[in-house]
C-alpha cells in the first residue's frame, strides 16, 4: 500500500530505501531504531520486472517494516517524466507487497551523494552513487519520521 504522509508509517524496524533509476536502483536500508543507514549494493536494472523481482528478495533478507522511494519532482513539485516512471515503479512493487511504501522528495541527493564521495573518479563513483543517494533519501524520511507530530 502506498501511504500518502508519514503519520501512518512504522516507528520502529528496519526500513529500506530506495533511489530508482532507468538503469540502476540505488539501496540502503536502517537499522530497527532508525539510528543508523547502511548502503547496500545498487542493483542493475533490466527491465521492471526483475528489478521488482530482486527488491522482494532484499525484503525477504532485510526484513524491513517500511520502503522508501526517492521521488524526483520539478522544482515547482510538479511530476517529472521520471516521477511517473518511479510512480508505475513503486504501483508494481506494491502489488507484490504488503508492506507501507511512501515517497520523499529527492531533489539533488545525486550532487549531494556527489559531493560526499569527494574526488573519487566517476568509475569509482558509479558502482556506489546510487546507494549513497539512497542512504541520504532514507536518512531524510528518518528525520520526517522523528519529527513530532501535530495534534
Amino acid at each position: 500500500m502506498i501511504l500518502s504522509d508519514y503519520k501512518d508509517f512504522p516507528r520502529i524496524g528496519r526500513i529500506l530505501g530506495l533511489d530508482w533509476g532507468a538503469r540502476r536502483c540505488g539501496v540502503a536500508v536502517s537499522d530497527e531504531k532508525h539510528t543508523f543507514v547502511f548502503e547496500r549494493p545498487q542493483i542493475n536494472i533490466k527491465n521492471q520486472q526483475d528489478l521488482v523481482k530482486a527488491i522482494m528478495q532484499l525484503i525477504d533478507e532485510e526484513k524491513p517494516v517500511g520502503i522508501v522511494i526517492g521521488l524526483p519532482l520539478h522544482v515547482d513539485g510538479s511530476d517529472s517524466e521520471t516521477t511517473v516512471q518511479v510512480r508505475a515503479f513503486a504501483d508494481k512493487l506494491s502489488e507484490q507487497t504488503d508492506l507501507p511504501v511512501i515517497f520523499i522528495e529527492e531533489n539533488l541527493t545525486s550532487a549531494m551523494a556527489e559531493q560526499e564521495m569527494g574526488q573519487k573518479s566517476w568509475v569509482k563513483k558509479k558502482p556506489e552513487l546510487d546507494s549513497v543517494s539512497a542512504r541520504i533519501i532514507l536518512e531524510n524520511a528518518i528525520a520526517m519520521l522523528k519529527r513530532p507530530t501535530q495534534a
